[in-house]
């Protein structure tokens, strides 16, 4: 590993999303993966960031293992913003497909919160994208969703994937942010986090 402020420290991976685990080997950052799964459910009252970051939390505090002094656990969610609604995993073919039919030829938001644990402190982040998609076809959202199972995303759709190359017209913000992690500003974070 190339950055020697992290060598004294464990960093703990609490996501089983194959692009995070991408993304830290990506920055150079030696982790260990522990995923940590918890019941979703937030209050109703929130709203965008807020739902993100509150998950982001609720993940850290089901971490089961006590925190030695130079482990670093961190932990993120994904929501999808649209009209004021958050978008979750789709459930099955037809919210999948209700979901992409909403985000045609419009603007949303994808917001990532990023919560870094220490055993003395806690700091809570996040980035927003605005993503905008063409007016997409029955048969573009009927071929991506048997074909690419969008099941375990926020909004039913993946950036990296086949919808996005052909689908997604404009992008305001991070692009790593929208495929699940704002990987300069965990960066940023983590090295003043460690001085």
């Amino acid at each position: 590993m190339s950055n020697n402020k992290l060598k004294e420290y464990k960093v703990i991976l609490a996501s089983a999303s194959p692009r995070r685990q991408q993304f830290f080997g990506e920055m150079e950052i030696d982790f260990i993966v522990h995923p940590i799964h918890v019941n979703e459910i937030y209050p109703d009252h929130l709203q965008g960031p807020q739902i993100s970051d509150y998950l982001a939390e609720l993940k850290a505090a089901g971490y089961e293992k006590r925190l030695e002094n130079r482990d670093i656990l961190i932990t993120s969610d994904t929501v999808v913003w649209h009209n004021g609604i958050s978008l979750a995993k789709p459930a099955d073919l037809d919210e999948a497909f209700s979901m992409l039919k909403t985000l045609s030829n419009d603007w949303h938001e994808v917001i990532t919160s990023v919560c870094l644990t220490t055993n003395k402190s806690q700091q809570t982040v996040n980035q927003c994208t605005r993503v905008k998609f063409k007016e997409l076809s029955n048969w573009e959202m009927d071929h991506y969703i048997r074909n690419y199972n969008p099941f375990d995303k926020a909004g039913g759709y993946g950036i990296q994937d086949w919808i996005g190359l052909i689908g997604i017209e404009e992008i305001q913000g991070s692009y790593t942010n929208v495929v699940g992690l704002p990987t300069q500003l965990v960066y940023k974070t983590l090295m003043a986090m460690v001085g």
